[in-house]
């Protein structure tokens, strides 16, 4: 999706990093309890040293709604965190993106038109009557509209088996986007096999499977991926555990099931947190998942090893488009009067995508 940054200023270019923290320190403490930062878990230390809050997208979001005395929500994360930040908090509320250009991968490969154009294509070989979607939380606000619309869910990495199993109850099978390893992955823990799932290819015709596929399937998996969790392979795992006897391998179910498979936990990156406070005292943890929360999870737990799965490690590199220069802009532009980047998601799209949102809740 084409998203257009505008240039910063030059001072704020040429700014050296304790410039841009006097810039940033200021204009939170002008702005006081009218502000409230968000950072995501992927973002990097020098951003999220500013955040008020830091979490998962949706969790974020939620903290967002909770403030009701905060004017200006700024969501150092990407775009569909800041577009589900504007669908949950109030009216009065204003969300800010840092830098436009932080979007997803991901979210990035499923778009209204392709979604809507699967759709028609299913219809005409399937009742989409008994047709559940299922989008998960990384995707555009009209994509979680379109869910909303047509009786289906949003779903989380937490909660991706409920929101699964609530869709199998009301439905034949179910088409989810716009990750196809956190289906395949919550499909085989549901207990089905590779035969009951097929990956929607939406660059081919009918996604690039015969009538007789569609009407086979359970689960039709859209084809995207998390550049990032895509990444990690099973030799990474081996590798680690041939350097580390006993270490504790920890992977995140956007992952490919290979690499699941050999994991001793697999789980959401709150579930990853948890598991690694959790985890014994002298332990050697491997993790496959963003680094700059790896990075974090090891300075923050001083009587543990905790280190990347993947030796070429790779930050998500939109999420890194979140930096002091756009966060002390943004701020400043706060303090100016002037609300720079804000993201506004139209009032039906967020009226539907909140139908979507509100049934995940009461699946969970």
């Amino acid at each position: 999706m084409l998203r257009l940054q505008a240039p910063l200023p030059e001072r704020y270019i040429s700014a050296t990093d304790d410039e841009l923290a006097a810039m940033i320190g200021a204009a939170k403490a002008a702005l006081g309890s009218r502000l409230y930062v968000l950072g995501h878990h992927y973002q990097r230390d020098e951003v999220m040293r500013w955040a008020d809050a830091r979490g998962d997208s949706f969790g974020l979001s939620r903290i967002a709604a909770d403030q009701t005395d905060a004017e200006y929500i700024v969501f150092c994360g990407v775009h569909f965190m800041a577009e589900s930040a504007d669908v949950l908090t109030a009216d009065h509320q204003k969300v800010l993106l840092p830098d436009l250009n932080a979007g997803c991968s991901m979210a990035d490969m499923a778009d209204i038109d392709q979604v809507e154009e699967a759709w028609e294509d299913l219809a005409r070989v399937i009742d989409v009557d008994r047709l559940v979607p299922v989008t998960y939380m990384n995707s555009a606000a009209a994509l979680k509209a379109f869910v909303g619309r047509h009786g289906g869910a949003v779903c989380t990495s937490s909660n991706a088996r409920a929101v699964l199993t609530w869709a199998l109850e009301r439905g034949d099978r179910v088409l989810f986007f716009p990750d196809q390893h956190l289906g395949r992955n919550t499909g085989f823990e549901l207990g089905y096999g590779a035969g009951d799932m097929r990956v929607w290819n939406p660059r081919q015709a009918l996604g690039g499977l015969t009538d007789r596929e569609v009407k086979e399937s359970t689960l039709l998996l859209w084809k995207g991926h998390c550049s990032v969790h895509q990444r990690f392979r099973p030799e990474h795992v081996e590798a680690f555990r041939a350097a580390h006897a006993g270490g504790i391998v920890m992977v995140h179910p956007e992952c490919a099931h290979e690499v699941v498979e050999l994991g001793d936990v697999t789980g959401s990156t709150d579930a990853i947190i948890r598991a690694v406070a959790e985890a014994p005292a002298g332990s050697t943890i491997g993790v496959a998942t963003e680094i700059h929360l790896v990075k974090r999870l090891d300075d923050e737990s001083p009587d543990k090893t905790v280190v990347c799965l993947d030796p070429v490690v790779c930050p998500c590199s939109t999420m890194s488009r979140i930096d002091p220069q756009h966060l002390a802009w943004a701020l400043e532009g706060l303090v100016e009067g002037e609300v720079r980047n804000r993201i506004v998601v139209d009032a039906e799209t967020a009226e539907w995508a909140g139908v979507a949102l509100e049934r995940m809740l009461a699946i969970t």
